[in-house]
């Protein structure tokens, strides 16, 4: 039979829902990856359901069979492993549920600008996307970092990381004393 979702759901705090949207407000995220795990809901039950992880600092959506056909379709391809650093819209519209109107959170049918190539490189330290940086598009760049520091890290931790090394350079030159 149908899956049912209890409309408690999906106002779950854990995951994104209705309640993270201004109204009139959509959001562009980047599927990080997608997994089945348990879910808690309200009333302390346990679920296992479909739930979607992004790039972008967000709350994971539990994926309904509405919001995956529409995922399937951006993505052009119904398995969740190949959805891997695609973009997806998100918007809140009002659904009938139960006999009543709620809000629920719908993946936009329409793709969002600029696909990403779905081999999108966290950074090590702050695990958002690595974005290109100068002439070096994402890929390329993720892999210099990786070079410099043994991961691969975004344009800004990269700073952070040399100005450290730098640091314990000059440290290290003070110490040594005497033979410059």
């Amino acid at each position: 039979g149908m899956a049912l979702t209890h409309w408690k759901k999906l106002d779950n705090p854990e995951y994104i829902g209705a309640y993270a949207f201004q109204p009139g407000e959509e959001k562009t995220l980047t599927i990080r990856n997608v997994r089945r795990e348990i879910v808690v809901g309200a009333e302390g039950k346990k679920e296992e359901c479909t739930v979607v992880h992004f790039c972008e600092d967000e709350k994971p959506m539990i994926l309904n069979a509405t919001n995956g056909k529409a995922i399937q379709k951006i993505a052009g391809s119904g398995y969740i492993e190949q959805w891997e650093g695609v973009r997806i819209t998100l918007k809140v519209e009002a659904v009938k549920a139960f006999g009543d109107i709620v809000d629920a959170v719908r993946v936009s049918r329409k793709k969002p600008p600029q696909q990403v190539k779905p081999s999108v490189v966290l950074c090590a330290d702050c695990h958002q996307a690595i974005s290109g940086y100068g002439k070096q598009n994402a890929q390329e760049f993720a892999a210099y970092t990786q070079r410099c520091f043994g991961v691969p890290v975004c344009y800004a931790c990269g700073q952070k990381r040399k100005a450290e090394k730098d640091a314990e350079t000059a440290k290290q030159e003070d110490a040594g004393g005497g033979d410059a």
